[in-house]
């Protein structure tokens, strides 16, 4: 026995349209109210990356840290404060607020923070990228959504921003939603 499909009259089969990606590369930040588009950033290693969202007034930020800390280096910090969790973070939040975005509807989910290249635990680039992001988000009073940080697998994110899903992928492992 066979089926066939058969659409109602009037009808036609459309496939979803493409989602735009904009790339957010190392050490940078992009914030969007483009619901068709996705903010996307790739192969985090020890580097971490923030998503904030308002599901009302569909604003979304993706950030792209490399270190913790910017006191290590103030000139390179005020050149691309984005490189920097200290000064990336609040950059972030507030480029979402002139978007329209409100700090009470905020969604923040974040990952990254593997350990790569310090096999002796010399440097912890990515634990302290962790701790810094969870220090910062407490003492400003910040609830975090959804997490996923350690190991030793780089991770590629996407911030849908008609929905606010953040999708992860980990290379050799299925796609999933944090």
């Amino acid at each position: 026995m066979s089926i066939t499909l058969t659409p109602p009259p009037n009808h036609r089969w459309v496939a979803p349209t493409p989602k735009k990606n904009l790339i957010v590369g190392m050490g940078d930040m992009l914030a969007s109210n483009d619901v068709s588009s996705q903010l996307v950033t790739y192969s985090l290693g020890s580097c971490v990356g923030i998503t904030i969202y308002d599901p009302v007034a569909k604003v979304g930020g993706l950030l792209h840290a490399m270190l913790p800390d910017s006191a290590i280096n103030l000139d390179r910090a005020a050149a691309r404060p984005y490189m920097f969790v200290d000064t990336g973070l609040p950059a972030m939040f507030h480029a979402a607020y002139a978007l329209g975005g409100a700090k009470a509807r905020l969604v923040i989910k974040f990952c990254g923070g593997a350990q790569f290249l310090d096999d002796k635990k010399i440097f912890r680039i990515g634990e302290r990228n962790v701790e810094a992001v969870m220090g910062m988000l407490a003492r400003n009073g910040v609830r975090l959504a959804a997490s996923e940080t350690g190991g030793h697998a780089s991770r590629t994110v996407r911030l849908d921003l008609a929905n606010g899903n953040v999708t992860l992928e980990i290379p050799g492992k299925q796609s999933y939603l944090l």
